[in-house]
């Protein structure tokens, strides 16, 4: 059965998806979505995701979007091990925590500080700035003494946390001073399946930064 997934290669948890698929081995219907030209509002998207957001997956009768949700979606249903979201609740529960972090707190306050300076003209909030650094600093803590974000093997966690910090890296931001989160992301781009699909969809974001 064909997977439907609406996506733009630019976004990070878009490319979080796309690696996480590639890992699972699965194949995605890829559908590019033009937000820009509002393709997201059109009433037959609007069916599927009412939210009309990015990325939205259709498998057979099941619509879902947020991509953390998806990527464990298509562990749980496709992966041929557990080992990228452990059924263990311990381990899980690191992982699920790892994963909202990155939603509320670091992909977040990205989001924060770089979008209305790309989307909106706006001038760049030193406050915001501050707050970024700080998200980083506690993933440098997290990665204290292990080699992944939640633990010792390669997770979801980590797929959608690289996706992350790979535009912050993009964007310029500094990641000298977190010589763990260094490694770690080092670790990452070698040891991430698909990882050349995060390097395209960089390529396309890349571009709002060039100004």
């Amino acid at each position: 059965m064909t997977i439907d997934f609406y996506y733009l290669p630019g976004s990070a948890p878009c490319r979080a998806v796309l690696m996480t698929a590639k890992a699972v081995g699965v194949e995605l219907n890829l559908k590019l979505v033009n937000l820009m030209a509002g393709e997201q509002l059109k009433p037959e998207f609007l069916k599927i995701n009412p939210q009309h957001t990015i990325p939205t997956m259709v498998d057979g009768d099941l619509n879902l979007w947020e991509s953390r949700a998806i990527m464990a979606y298509l562990v749980e249903k496709y992966g041929k091990t557990d080992s990228l979201y452990p059924k263990d609740p311990t381990k899980r529960a690191v992982v699920n925590q790892r994963m909202y972090f990155d939603m509320g707190t670091l992909y977040d306050r990205f989001a924060t500080y770089y979008y209305p300076q790309i989307f909106a003209k706006a001038p760049a909030n030193p406050e915001n700035f501050k707050k970024m650094e700080e998200a980083v600093e506690f993933l440098n803590i997290f990665l204290d003494g292990q080699t992944y974000s939640a633990g010792e093997s390669l997770t979801l966690a980590d797929i959608t946390l690289v996706a992350t910090i790979s535009s912050y890296d993009l964007a310029g931001f500094d990641l000298s001073k977190y010589p763990n989160v260094e490694k770690w992301y080092a670790k990452c781009k070698a040891t991430t399946p698909g990882y050349d699909l995060n390097e395209a969809g960089l390529a396309e974001f890349k571009k709002f930064f060039s100004h």
